[in-house]
């Protein structure tokens, strides 16, 4: 069966005036020469993307597009209409987006994080930025703790909304996000709790006793790299920190303390220096 707006595996049975005709057994698929591979022999399967061009022809590219249906993904609006409007899909083929699948009104230029499927009626791959009616909000499969990718589509006044792993949502607090983040946006993220009514809250940095760990390596690597000193310590602003590690300072002077307490390093108000050999340190120093 071809799956339209997806990758599919197609034989190649004969050539056409304008392409190869591919066929899973039952329909047939066009694949303009442009697209078609030059040693492509009758017989061969070929790996290709399928869509319905503007006359109901099924269609096929070895191109890749920025997204398949069935993906979120952030697009450019190349045109407008009374209708809808039009997105670069990467591909020459644009994907429509109905004038009542629009959040806000969208217009030529604009970027916006969009969900692709297939229409019903038609079949043709079509796109909305209507997010919420297509994110599993009654259930995942997430635990606090794991490793997530991310999708920034929104802000509001609690933080930033992001699609997880392609299939949920959940925030990120402003005061835990020490960058500047657009819509768009692809993030490394962690689960950071799971709320009531399976809401959950993020973060972009490892979560409990491994984010240390992780964190103690950062800084073993940055002295090393740095002469054996990083110009931070105590009484440096977060902000310093964060340009430089990209970490809260919360963290910082956790993993510091744990090196500290390993008698790797010394620690002033300004500074972090490697150390060469094991110094006595006051064990009851934080």
């Amino acid at each position: 069966m071809v799956e339209i707006g997806k990758f599919n595996e197609l034989r190649f049975i004969k050539k056409t005036d304008i392409g190869l005709i591919l066929t899973d057994g039952e329909k047939e698929v066009v694949l303009p020469y442009v697209h078609a591979p030059q040693d492509a022999e009758p017989g061969d399967n070929l790996h290709v993307f399928v869509y319905i061009h503007s006359d109901g022809r099924l269609m096929a590219t070895t191109e890749t597009p920025i997204a398949m249906v069935g993906e979120f993904a952030f697009l450019e609006v190349v045109d407008v209409n009374e209708q809808g409007a039009f997105m670069n899909m990467g591909i020459g083929k644009d994907v429509f987006v109905p004038e009542r699948e629009q959040k806000r009104p969208m217009q030529v230029g604009q970027k916006h994080v969009v969900f692709l499927y297939t229409d019903e009626r038609n079949e043709r791959i079509t796109a909305s930025s209507r997010l919420t009616d297509f994110i599993d909000q009654d259930k995942h499969d997430l635990d606090e703790g794991d490793e997530v990718s991310l999708i920034i589509f929104d802000e509001s006044d609690l933080g930033y909304s992001a699609i997880i792993n392609q299939k949920y949502a959940g925030l990120l607090y402003h005061n835990e996000v020490f960058e500047d983040l657009q819509a768009g946006d692809e993030k490394r993220g962690f689960v950071k709790k799971i709320r009531e009514e399976n809401k959950i809250d993020l973060s972009l940095q490892v979560i409990g006793f491994r984010h240390i760990l992780d964190l103690k390596d950062t800084l073993l690597l940055e002295l090393k790299e740095n002469g054996g000193i990083i110009n931070l310590g105590d009484k440096s602003s977060p902000e310093d920190i964060y340009n430089q590690l990209k970490i809260s300072k919360k963290a910082f002077k956790k993993a510091v303390g744990s090196l500290y307490k390993e008698r790797l390093v010394l620690v002033s108000d300004d500074s972090v220096k490697l150390v060469t050999k094991p110094v006595e340190i006051d064990d009851q120093a934080e």
